[in-house]
């Protein structure tokens, strides 16, 4: 009764059901469940204690008693050995089967049945699959017990043994005859047959035929089978219900429950030669002993049950005679041992096996002990958890040769690894192999498609690369996956044995294949790896590779056979009409998934990215945060224009960085456009970074490059790229033997002349731009050298159909205007909008103001000011005009630079014909406007305008004059759009060039050469003939005046022309000659030349075409009064020749003619027919004058300047302004900036191509820690030029060279040789390297030194890696010379505080180890005897003084020798006692040297004198002696206090004050040999106490800042409850990345703020949250929140922790977070308007308006008003502005007396709404019946707006209102 229905509280437990508890809890290391545990079925051999009383009598030796209980191993397994198996793997052709004891087998796909074997060899013969065959997946699953039979033992190729079984009822069942089948026997069969009214099964019983009625198997079908019919070879346990004729036919059943409960009886007639594995018996425990029991059963029989059989739960209990029940699990067919087990989970047969493998799998584990050892077989070891483990003879040694039994002692202890399981026997299996327990993999099964391995290369084969990954594992690399690109010789690369590092592609455990690759770019990929169809989340972005080319798109491969398709719209952003010709399979590619379907197996790719992929993880720091990734997207901001382009900031954490204006388009022409219309703080959107140095970002906003980047279809490295490639990028700079083209990734290459154009190449100038898009063909690609060739021509970079390209290339030009246009509505002015709205096409009725002399006309502005309509002579067409006339035109375009209309008269084109057009087809068309890339052409059936490009390819830009198009020119149009768009244009595309006509009437006013701004005064002119020759005087009017020069009318209206040089014999320099002459002036001038038209050059008068040219006059009162005159050199001498009259070095008056921008040179003449260039550098040498050059120089100006050279290419004179431009040693002269090399230095260029190197030491007179953060390229620097040497200048920028008259203070001096240093000398400089002996340390350009380990650092240690983070290249320090040999060129520096008086350069804060005296000197000896021979003499002298040394330290009492650690226990107390120290302490520290204190006893008394004594002996000391510093010390504080030496040697901790650190005097060892004298000694001690007592007031400033932990520990002293404070020690250990310290700093903070600082307390609350968030896991940062929301006011740790989670951008963890809070701070209105605001800023409106109905429904009712109220403002803010509206108003609506929801309206309105609805609502609140107290505020308010945004009239109009309503209230007052 008591155990049935137990009562309150615990029973009594029976003691062994004790120790089985036990070891039940301990058991957790495969969580095996209670019902199969592992544990317990050893308590047998556990407890030996037990066991003794039930043991018989009769006492059997140990050893034969485990001889007879041996477990099975392979040699005891034999053929015909009947034996009980469970399946763990199906394959498609055989079954591995578990074996009792660890074994395993397997079972040939022909051993099921004969009648499964029949149908296989049918489905061969027709070689098609049959219907009702089944594959064995479908008919065997893992867990299924199955009765088998050993076929044979036999061994593989690699020699091990491999057991080979039957299921096959015909040899299982064989032992059986059809006499001795009786009812209730239990049998396996397998279907033969599918009957009418059942199935036949295959017992395998000759002479039997047993059949399965329908009936019998409807509940197993239904049950076990899913409802399926069971199919031929389906395995079943079946029960013999009937047996008729002798057992000729026997009837069958499956049902569970008669199957589960059969026992095999005495009157079934079993005997030992017919005994089935699998049958359950009843049996009576005959013995029991320590490995196991004997049992007898069916009253004549006896078995074994090994320790591994016994149940778990019962182990420990057995005793003799006890009844079990036992499943056989194998007979031996000759010795007939039978083996049975108890282990419940056979006892019910026809039931699987439910646990399968254990979670451990692959462990390694360490000392685990041995529980047993068997000979024979293997032996078990006892796991932590208390579970029994197993391991084979064959897994405990590496080989057999090497085993060693006495190892396996029970108790001894082994490193082994969880292999495999036993599912029969429900144990781990183990291996003690060095290779399993080393190898990364164990099973296919641990290898995940996606992951990195490393693996051997085995061999390399047509087919791909076999490697080696674990014991059993192969994978293959095929050839498309040996690298990024196509491999054709992998061998040369790959050599067998080599390792190499892959990526999983794909793994199939079952079929046991592994394929992976070698693509550098997917084994480094850090984006996510697709997998599986269901990663592929929408928008995410990863690396894959092409698998296919199709002509609809490129089918892109993931992991784990995953592959998706970027249709062909998806390839680019622009359009690919051939993806064959672009991609190519197996290249890599980054895309982004647009959708998948799962279930489909269906995704959707593109290779347009949308943008930066996921934010990088938290845990990287914010700095890391805030950088610009190469190649990465992002929107910016414009801060402001600068002459080259656009300053802007990076969103969204404002990165500085530069965007130059031909970088805004892809079109030349559009750039300069963009950057005029654009304006500060506009946004554009996905610009590219091209390029990151020192800190300077360089963006990029063309389309073609930005595609580009987003398809991943830029090489990264040289290694992706190979000939044949095209790539797309820009021009980089242009040189006369080519052009430099560089690619979004930073890789660059050349584009040689000859490959540059199809066209001949005079100049490579002509052909491209710098800043210009253009499409490059890879042609030879130099790996070492890091160099390609590239070739820009046409031919070879053809982008697919010509017109195709032009016509995208025309849509994006126009579509870039567009966004011009849009740029310009926006602007305030009248006149910009005007023309913004005015577009191509339109007609307009104008009325004419004037018609010029070149037969222009020009159009009356109208009703906007300043607006300029004109039509040039050509589109006047021929109609006569007059002023005032009113006249129909169309806009045939608008020039958005010079803001003018071009406009046409042209009857055609004003009258349009309205007839239908068609797409595709060819009309005649002639051109009526020329821009730069693209032609305006007028279609001659209709008259309606088309755009066309002139340009067909993005390099096609160069055009021979015969090719350039003329305005009246007739062409050949294919139309492509029928509608003129928003540009006001029908876009087609030009016809062959052959099919152009030339233009019919040709007016002499359109001979303009393009390149030449010709004068349209003058181009009219030059149609009337004269008959004047040079020398000739005549008469004429000034007409206009140009810069440089002036146009006259002479009589006959004959045009001529006076250039500046001509007008004054004495040109004053900085004045305008063509100023002195007014228009309508008349002036006498004398002919000394004529002008042709055509080719602008002068002709002799002999020249038939001499009576057509412009004539040149001259009035210069010199030449007029001559009778002769000097005519200008007329002789068709080439301008070239006419420049080299002038040499260089002559000064010359020059006149400005205009400042070329892009070339960055003024275009100045000298003469008519000679011009001349001034680069921007050689104009000045003041950086205001380079910057604003506009400001300084005047167009027309007259100016001295000197003559350089010839500019070779052109007929161009080179000049300057500054004198002679000789670069030579000693010279100032500007140059800018082209390369910045980190830690190296600055590499500049100057005009003519010279080139100069500035080395670090020389960019500054004082060094910095980043000396060239302040360099870009294309800086201009002033340089000195130190010399001449070698091609290359040497140059420096120091203020001291550049501007020696400003005497600026020198802070580190120019150290250029080993000359300019002086022994004992400080200087500063910069660490080169560290090496194994010491730091090498850069002095100045050519002078390294080299400071020893013991001089680095009074730390000693452990890692030497600590050198390297906190020594980097490039760190500045402060060394002090300690010996110098400048013969041997050899200096030796020490960086010790002692020395330089500098902190030491390891911080404190890492609490490194102090290096003692004795190890200094010893590891200095060391470091030195290292073969350093030439040093032999320097050693000897030192090793005299070490000796010295040693002796005194040999006198120091054994008390301070025994304790070598009491100083630095007392650092601490010290330091901080030093930090605070007064005066009174100062006097203390002098009578410490008289009397030690109790607490500081003899030991350091001596360290004070023996210190003396050492500096003493040392001063006595020769010059020679290398100097090492004496003062080394044996316990160093971090600011430079030495505890052991006297206070004479002490050195400053901070630098002096008044003193320059380089007053080396101070710090030289004196020279005389005699000892100091007392007195010097006095005044040295003297200057060491005012040393201590200004190091003590500088730690006693309250303004220092804290530099390291002791500073702060310091500060807590006395504001120990500033968070702030705590805050600030945190960050300072988070920058040095030490997180644990932080962490130990927060915790300490909690404990020591008072309890009731509670806003101090929750501050460090959060910051441990913050950094638990970026720092830390998701467990650490749910304990430190749950701690902080026990310790503080838990709504307040809520919100806190949300805000961290939005903030780090976790929104799905902020918004779990704030569901949790809805529900435990239901009432509190704080938590609902947050989580309303979080959803909104989201972009989830929705979800926040239902927090808003949830929030009322849960919230009193006195709070609804305000949450609404917040909501609404909320939606104002972050959401829609009508629903806010809204809001209010059904507010108000409901609660009209409400002022304070009317105030925040207002506020609302006006922030975000118009005038007029401001109005609206104070005119409704006006009128309002409130308290005059309240009605006065809202009139208050509305005055005050007026006041602030209305007019005069509007104030007026309210303070009538406010009358009015007082007088109406008074007069209800007065009623």
């Amino acid at each position: 009764m008591e155990e049935n229905f137990p009562r309150g509280g615990t029973r009594r437990i029976h003691k062994s059901e004790k120790t089985l508890q036990q070891s039940v809890e301990q058991d957790n290391l495969f969580d095996i469940s209670t019902e199969e545990e592992s544990t317990k079925r050893k308590k047998s051999q556990k407890g030996p204690a037990k066991i003794k009383k039930l043991k018989t009598e009769k006492r059997e030796s140990s050893k034969s008693v485990k001889e007879k209980f041996e477990i099975l191993n392979i040699e005891s397994l034999c053929e015909g050995m009947r034996i009980l198996g469970c399946v763990k793997e199906v394959n498609e052709l055989e079954l591995v089967i578990s074996l009792p004891n660890g074994l395993r087998g397997f079972v040939q796909v022909t051993e099921i049945c004969d009648a499964y074997t029949k149908k296989l060899s049918e489905q061969v013969a027709q070689e098609e699959p049959l219907k009702d065959l089944v594959s064995l997946p479908e008919l065997f699953s893992p867990g299924m017990l199955v009765r088998c039979v050993v076929s044979s033992v036999g061994i593989t190729e690699r020699g091990k043994k491999s057991v080979k079984l039957s299921l096959n009822p015909k040899n299982v069942n064989e032992v059986l005859s059809a006499e001795a089948l009786k009812p209730g026997m239990l049998l396996t069969g397998t279907v033969s047959s599918l009957e009418d009214h059942g199935y036949l099964v295959d017992i395998g019983v000759c002479g039997a035929r047993a059949f399965l009625p329908l009936q019998k198997a409807q509940e197993y079908i239904r049950q076990k089978n899913k409802g399926a019919k069971l199919k031929v070879g389906q395995y079943l346990n079946c029960i013999i219900e009937e047996v008729k004729g002798n057992g000729g036919v026997v009837g069958l059943s499956i049902g569970h429950s008669d199957v589960s409960t059969a026992v095999a009886t005495e009157e079934q007639n079993w005997t030992l030669n017919n005994l089935l594995p699998g049958l359950v018996v009843k049996a009576q425990v005959q013995k029991v002993t320590p490995v196991g029991l004997t049992l007898n059963f069916l009253s004549f029989f006896t078995g074994l049950v090994d320790f591994m059989h016994l149940d778990p739960k019962k182990a420990g209990t057995y005793f003799s005679n006890q009844t079990v029940r036992a499943c056989v699990l194998c007979v031996h067919p000759r010795t007939r041992a039978v083996r049975l087990s108890l282990r419940p989970v056979f006892l019910q047969p026809g039931r699987s096996l439910a646990r399968l493998s254990c979670q451990h799998l692959g462990a390694v584990l360490d000392e685990v002990p041995v529980q047993s050892f068997f000979s024979k077989a293997g032996a078990t070891f006892r796991l932590k958890d208390g579970a029994l483990a197993y391991a084979q003879l064959s897994h405990l040694s590496d080989s057999k040769n090497v085993f060693n039994a006495e190892a396996f002692k029970p108790g001894n202890t082994h490193k082994c690894r969880i292999i495999d399981y036993s599912q029969m026997d429900e144990l781990a299996l183990l291996s003690l192999r060095t290779s399993i327990i080393e190898a990364q993999y164990l099973r296919y099964h641990d290898i995940k498609p996606g992951a990195l391995v490393k693996g051997t290369v085995l061999t390399i084969k047509p087919y791909g690369m076999l490697v080696k990954v674990g014991e059993q594992i192969r994978g293959l690399i095929p050839p498309m996956h040996l690298a990024d690109i196509q491999m054709k010789n992998p061998e040369k690369k790959y050599h067998i044995g080599d390792e190499v590092k892959c990526r999983v592609l794909l793994c199939d455990p079952e079929a046991k294949k592994l394929m992976m690759t070698l693509k550098k770019t997917l084994i480094e990929s850090k984006l996510p790896a697709i997998t599986c169809y269901a990663d592929a989340k929408p928008g995410l972005q990863t690396h894959g590779f092409i698998l296919r080319v199709k002509d609809y798109g490129c089918i892109v491969k993931f992991y784990n056979d995953v592959q998706g398709l970027v249709p062909k719209h998806e390839l680019s952003a622009e359009y690919v009409p051939d993806p064959e010709r672009v991609f190519y399979a197996g290249q890599v590619v980054k895309v982004v998934v647009l959708n998948c379907e799962p279930s489909k197996e269906r995704m959707l790719l593109s290779f347009k990215l949308l943008g930066d992929p996921k934010k990088e993880p938290p845990g990287h720091s914010q700095k890391k945060r805030r950088t610009v990734s190469l190649g990465q997207l992002v929107d910016v901001k414009i801060l402001e224009k600068t002459k080259d382009g656009l300053e802007v900031a990076v969103l969204p954490h404002n990165i500085p960085a530069f965007l130059p204006t031909p970088h805004l388009s892809d079109h030349v022409a559009n750039g300069p456009l963009l950057y005029h219309w654009l304006q500060a703080g506009d946004t554009l959107h996905r610009v590219l970074c091209l390029s990151q140095s020192e800190g300077h970002v360089l963006l990029c906003r063309k389309p073609a490059l930005v595609s580009t980047v987003e398809g991943s279809q830029d090489p990264k490295s040289f290694a992706e790229i190979h000939p044949g490639m095209l790539l797309i990028g820009f021009v980089k700079s242009i040189k006369d033997y080519g052009v430099f083209v560089q690619f979004p990734s930073g890789l660059s290459g050349l584009a040689p002349k000859a490959i540059m154009s199809d066209k001949f190449v005079t100049s490579t100038s002509d052909h491209f731009v710098e800043g210009q898009t253009v499409v490059a063909k890879v042609t030879t690609v130099d790996e070492e050298k890091q160099r390609m060739l590239l070739s820009l021509r046409l031919s070879d970079c053809g982008l697919g159909d010509l017109a195709t390209t032009s016509l995208l290339l025309l849509s994006q030009c126009l579509e870039e205007r567009q966004g011009v246009r849009s740029l310009m509505s926006n602007r305030d002015s009248v006149l910009i909008q005007t023309l913004a709205e005015m577009t191509p096409g339109m007609v307009l009725d104008l009325e004419v103001q004037e018609v010029l002399e070149d037969g222009s006309v020009v159009f009356s502005e109208g009703p906007v000011p300043g607006l300029v309509l004109r039509a040039s002579r050509y589109h006047r067409a021929g109609q006569e005009v007059e002023p005032g006339q009113k006249k129909k035109v169309v806009i045939l375009n608008v020039d958005m630079l010079k803001l003018e209309v071009h406009v046409s008269l042209c009857h055609d084109l004003v009258n349009r014909k309205a007839k239908k057009l068609k797409k595709g087809s060819e009309y005649q068309a002639i051109v009526q406007h020329l821009e730069e890339s693209f032609a305006v052409a007028s279609l001659v059936e209709t008259g309606h305008l088309a755009a066309f490009s002139l340009t067909s390819h993005l390099n096609d830009t160069f055009r021979f004059d015969s090719e350039k198009l003329q305005v009246g020119q007739g062409v050949s149009l294919t139309l492509k759009t029928t509608e003129p768009g928003v540009t006001g244009f029908l876009l087609a595309v030009e016809g062959p060039p052959a099919k152009r006509t030339v233009r019919q009437t040709r007016k002499d006013s359109e001979t303009v050469d393009e390149d030449e701004e010709a004068d349209p005064a003058l181009v009219v002119g030059a149609v009337k003939k004269h008959t004047l020759s040079i020398g000739d005087m005549v008469t004429g009017t000034v007409k206009s005046i140009k810069p440089t020069h002036v146009v006259v009318t002479l009589d006959d209206g004959i045009i001529g022309c006076i250039h500046a040089s001509h007008i004054l014999d004495e040109v004053p320099v900085g004045t305008s000659p063509t100023a002195k002459l007014k228009v309508g002036k008349t002036v006498t001038a004398r002919v000394i030349g004529g002008r042709d038209m055509k080719t602008f050059r002068f002709l002799p008068i002999s020249h038939p075409r001499f009576i057509r040219t412009i004539p040149e006059l001259s009035v210069r009162p010199s030449e007029l009064e001559k009778d002769g005159c000097t005519a200008l050199n007329t002789h068709s001498v080439s301008p070239l020749e006419k420049i080299k009259q002038y040499q260089a070095g002559q000064t010359l008056i020059c006149f400005l003619k205009k400042y070329n921008v892009v070339k960055k040179w003024l275009e100045v003449e000298i003469a008519p027919d000679i011009r001349g260039r001034i680069p921007l550098l050689l104009t000045s040498l003041s950086f205001k004058v380079l910057k604003h050059p506009d400001k300084k120089f005047r167009i027309g100006q007259a100016l001295k300047a000197t003559v350089v050279g010839p500019d070779s290419s052109k007929a161009f004179l080179c000049l300057s302004l500054i004198g002679p431009h000789k670069l030579e040693k000693g010279e100032v002269a500007m140059g800018r900036v082209v390369k910045v090399t980190p830690k190296e230095g600055l590499t500049v260029s100057f005009p003519f191509g010279k080139i100069g190197r500035v080395s670090v030491f020389h960019v500054s007179d004082s060094y910095t820690e980043t000396p060239l953060e302040d360099f870009i390229p294309q800086k201009v620097v002033r340089c000195y030029v130190l010399s001449t040497t070698g091609h290359v200048l040497t140059l420096s920028l120091r203020s001291s060279r550049t501007n020696p008259e400003t005497k600026s203070k020198i802070t580190d001096p120019e150290i250029n040789s080993i000359q300019d240093i002086q022994e004992g000398q400080l200087l500063r400089g910069y660490v080169k390297s560290v090496q194994p002996h010491g730091v090498l340390f850069g002095l100045g350009p050519s002078v390294v030194g080299l400071a020893r380990y013991p001089h680095v650092s009074q730390y000693s240690p452990s890692k030497k890696a600590l050198y390297n983070r906190y020594l980097p290249e490039g760190k500045l320090l402060t060394a002090k010379v300690l010996s110098l040999n400048r013969q041997q060129n050899l200096l030796e520096l020490s960086f010790l505080p002692g020395d330089t008086g500098k902190p030491d350069v390891f911080p404190a804060s890492l609490g490194l180890p102090l290096l003692k005296q004795e190890e200094r000197e010893m590891e200095s000896e060391e470091k030195e005897c290292k073969g350093e021979e030439e040093k032999e003499k320097k050693n000897q002298k030192r090793k005299g003084k070490r000796n010295q040394e040693g002796q005194e330290e040999v006198q120091l009492p054994g008390k301070e020798k025994s304790e070598p650690q009491k100083p630095q226990a007392k650092k601490q107390g010290k330091r901080r006692r030093r930090e605070s120290a007064s005066e009174q302490e100062r006097g203390d520290k002098k009578q410490k040297k008289a009397a030690p204190s109790e607490e500081d006893d003899s030991g350091v008394e001596v360290y004070y004198r023996e210190g003396e004594d050492e500096v003493e002996e040392m001063s006595v000391l020769p010059k020679e002696k290398p100097t090492r510093p004496a003062e080394v010390p044996r316990l160093q504080l971090s600011s430079g206090f030495i505890w052991d030496v006297g206070l004479d040697s002490l050195t400053p901790a901070l630098p002096p004050r008044g003193e320059s650190s380089d007053s080396e005097e101070d710090d030289r060892p004196q020279q005389s040999t005699q000892k100091k004298s007392r007195k010097e000694r006095m005044l040295e001690k003297q200057k060491a106490e005012k040393e201590l007592s200004r190091i003590e007031d500088a730690l006693m400033d309250p303004g220092r800042q804290p530099e390291s932990a002791h500073d702060f520990d310091r500060l807590l002293l006395s504001s120990p409850n500033s968070s702030i404070l705590w805050l600030q020690y945190m960050a300072f250990h988070l920058q040095a990345t030490e997180i644990e310290k932080a962490r130990a700093v927060a915790e300490r903070a909690l404990k020591t703020i008072s309890f009731r600082e509670e806003q101090e307390k929750l501050n460090v609350w959060v910051a441990l949250l913050n950094l638990e968030n970026m720092y830390g896991s998701q467990e650490s940062l749910t304990k430190v929140f749950e701690r902080a929301v026990q310790y503080n006011e838990p709504l307040k740790v809520f919100l806190h922790l949300a805000d961290i989670y939005t903030k780090s951008e976790k929104f799905q963890e902020a918004g779990e977070l704030y569901n949790r809070m809805l529900k435990r701070f239901r009432q509190e209105k704080a938590v609902w308007i947050k989580y309303g605001a979080f959803l909104l800023r989201r972009g989830q409106a929705g979800a926040s308006h239902r927090v808003m109905q949830r929030a009322l429904e849960c919230l009193p009712n006195k709070e609804h008003v305000d949450v609404i109220a917040k909501f609404a403002q909320l939606e104002f803010q972050l959401g829609d502005v009508e629903r806010a509206k809204a809001i209010f108003e059904n507010t108000l609506s409901t609660y009209p007396k409400r002022t304070d929801v009317w105030s925040i309206y207002i506020d609302m309105t006006i922030k975000h709404g118009s005038q007029k609805e401001v109005r609206d609502i104070f005119e409704r609140v006006i009128h309002l019946s409130l308290a005059p107290k309240r009605m006065k505020f809202f009139f208050k308010r509305y005055l005050d707006y007026e006041k602030q945004h209305g007019t005069e009239k509007d104030v007026q109009a309210v303070k009538a209102k406010a009358l009015e309503y007082v007088e109406a209230k008074s007069s209800v007052l007065e009623d």
